[in-house]
């Protein structure tokens, strides 16, 4: 690879720190729309805590990618950049071209694992009589749980006959 395209992906990354690095200092939060929550209609605070949340994540995403550059630029300067950090084989240039950041190739990406630590709620909500949560508090265990439930009554208990 020539010096020019090692040139143009670096000024690339320099541009896109310095961009990242500007929207760190320089941004405000959303503003909310009421001044207390005394009259504030639920969906309101919905939308508010939304907001929030989606900041974190933005403001998490550029954090991560201002390290990403930041190691990308470190391997342009001791020499590294362009080589697979795992196997030191050449990285294709389309590929950097692509993710200027990449410090592997594509054979050692690192995998994008599914965090473990996932809110309860959601063993709930994907819970199912074919699926049940694995939790010896479970209600759901594919035999008796409509039992359990017809103990309370049901449209066919006699209270609820029709005479």
């Amino acid at each position: 690879m020539t010096n020019t395209k090692y040139q143009n992906l670096k000024n690339q990354m320099i541009q896109e720190l310095f961009v990242l690095q500007g929207r760190k200092y320089t941004h405000e939060p959303p503003d909310s729309t009421e001044l207390s929550n005394y009259d504030n209609h639920p969906a309101d605070q919905a939308t508010d805590l939304t907001d929030q949340v989606t900041e974190m994540a933005i403001g998490e995403h550029n954090e991560q990618q201002i390290e990403k550059l930041e190691a990308a630029l470190r391997a342009i300067d001791d020499g590294s950049y362009g080589k697979c950090s795992e196997c030191g084989e050449d990285i294709p240039f389309g590929r950097l071209e692509a993710i200027p950041t990449a410090l592997t190739c594509v054979e050692h990406v690192p995998e994008n694992k599914v965090p473990t630590d996932r809110p309860i709620e959601e063993e709930l909500l994907n819970a199912s009589t074919e699926r049940p949560i694995q939790d010896e508090r479970s209600i759901v265990d594919n035999e008796d749980s409509f039992l359990e439930v017809e103990a309370y009554g049901s449209s066919d208990s006699p209270s609820d006959q029709i005479e």
